[in-house]
């Protein structure tokens, strides 16, 4: 089963994380996400499987957040998700989905749930 990871490598975690995946034998396929932006519609099944609200994944102390989503608690969900499009920056790093689970890598000991 593919196992994906929505990677940063500029992200300590996120590095931590692949390096942890790695170490468990699996070579699993990296989204450079703030290259190849997930859509809408993924980031919607992203959440489903993380069991989570897009605003608990999104960085609330990142730069973009600030400038650009001054009370995200006050916009619908599918406006929490377009923010995400648009400043891919805020999303929480790294994502390793595995099937039908997902898990975001903080700690990155949290993935080894996944690969079991």
């Amino acid at each position: 089963m593919e196992i994906t990871i929505y990677h940063n490598p500029r992200c300590s975690k996120s590095r931590q994380t692949l390096d942890l995946i790695r170490s468990k034998g699996f070579e699993p396929k990296i989204v450079l996400y703030l290259e190849e932006v997930p859509t809408e519609s993924e980031l919607a099944r992203i959440l489903d499987l993380l069991d989570r609200k897009p605003a608990e994944i999104i960085r609330q102390n990142e730069a973009d957040c600030k400038a650009h989503c001054t009370n995200i608690h006050d916009l619908s969900k599918e406006a929490q998700i377009a923010l995400m499009v648009q400043y891919p920056k805020v999303i929480e790093r790294p994502i390793v989905v595995r099937g039908s689970r997902a898990i975001i890598g903080r700690p990155p000991e949290l993935v080894l749930d996944l690969l079991d």
